[in-house]
């Protein structure tokens, strides 16, 4: 029996997940695309209920200490803010030990071979969150680990900052099926993202870049795959105001990607046509939020007036990778039902 997933509310995919109990246990997540639509909606549901929870009573749910003894391995091989922070206290909260591991003190920095450092790893944590570069490093990290292994950023995916995003959507502006999603910038590995998270739950995603710096053809052509089935649409292209125009969420990411950031004064000549200010931003549907993963270079992709405005919802998307990242954490280190 297939089901038709785009003619199904939020609260219907919940409980389609429910009633199969969590199926994430034990599981990897390199990208969005490794969850099924109903998976991706119980991670975000899980979320949402964890948030409440704790805005609600703190110390109950600090108190619970559901993973007492357990550990979470945060390797960062590039620099970081939100996402050290997020998942350190995430993990805390959880009742679980944050072992840091970062920049020249970061799980390789004595050049161990991957296979070597998993075998040990896994005998101290339960499960490895890994912010790198390549993404054929971090899939042979999971190759070799036989714990949970999280993507927390690489040069081709952002998972963890897609299932925050797609959150503070849902928040702001309800069923993600009925929004459409306008991203301008760089066809970088948060665009790669929001197709994915697109994808999985029907909604409508327009991405706009500068000829030269579109989404990898072979992620979009895998989005396009699960659109069919969930009914959702999905456009890369280099129209900035088609993208914007009557969109619900406007996006856009830094210009120069960590990596890039030689190719600076290039890329703004290139990308000058694609930054969000008020002027673009009245394209939008009306009510449209702002979003932007962070950091922003304020005054080249994004301007203060937009950055800054009541509609810009920036803060609530970083607060979210907290409680997007305590929920996979929770449902990929809880035990496997029998």
């Amino acid at each position: 029996m297939t089901t038709n997933l785009g003619a199904l509310d939020w609260a219907e995919l919940g409980q389609t997940v429910e009633l199969a109990g969590n199926p994430l246990a034990g599981r990897d997540l390199l990208r969005l695309l490794d969850l099924s639509p109903q998976e991706f909606h119980l991670v975000l549901s899980t979320a949402l209920a964890n948030k409440q929870l704790w805005k609600a009573n703190a110390a109950a749910m600090q108190a619970q200490a559901l993973y007492a003894g357990q550990a979470v391995g945060i390797i960062l091989e590039k620099p970081s803010l939100r996402t050290r922070v997020s998942f350190e206290v995430a993990t805390a909260r959880m009742g679980a030990y944050p072992v840091v591991m970062s920049d020249t003190t970061s799980a390789f920095s004595r050049g161990e071979s991957i296979k070597d450092t998993m075998m040990v790893m896994e005998r101290f944590v339960q499960a490895i969150v890994i912010r790198s570069f390549a993404q054929a490093r971090i899939e042979e990290i999971a190759h070799w680990a036989s714990i949970p292994v999280v993507n927390a950023l690489t040069d081709d995916f952002h998972p963890c900052q897609g299932l925050a995003d797609f959150l503070t959507m849902y928040e702001h502006k309800g069923d993600l099926s009925q929004l459409k999603l306008a991203y301008l910038g760089d066809g970088n590995n948060m665009a790669h993202t929001y197709l994915e998270g697109g994808a999985l739950c029907g909604m409508e995603v327009h991405i706009a870049t500068p000829v030269g710096y579109e989404p990898l053809a072979a992620y979009v052509e895998q989005c396009q795959a699960v659109a069919e089935k969930t009914g959702a649409t999905l456009i890369a292209g280099h129209d900035a105001e088609a993208a914007l125009a009557g969109a619900d969420v406007v996006i856009t990411d830094t210009w120069a990607s960590m990596g890039a950031e030689a190719e600076h004064d290039e890329r703004v000549a290139a990308f000058t046509p694609y930054q969000v200010n008020a002027a673009s931003f009245e394209l939008a549907a009306p009510g449209a939020i702002f979003l932007h993963c962070l950091p922003a270079h304020r005054g080249e992709e994004v301007t203060d007036e937009v950055m800054d405005a009541g509609f810009s919802a920036i803060y609530d998307e970083a607060e979210n990778r907290l409680h997007a990242q305590q929920a996979l954490l929770m449902l990929l280190m809880a035990h496997r039902s029998t």
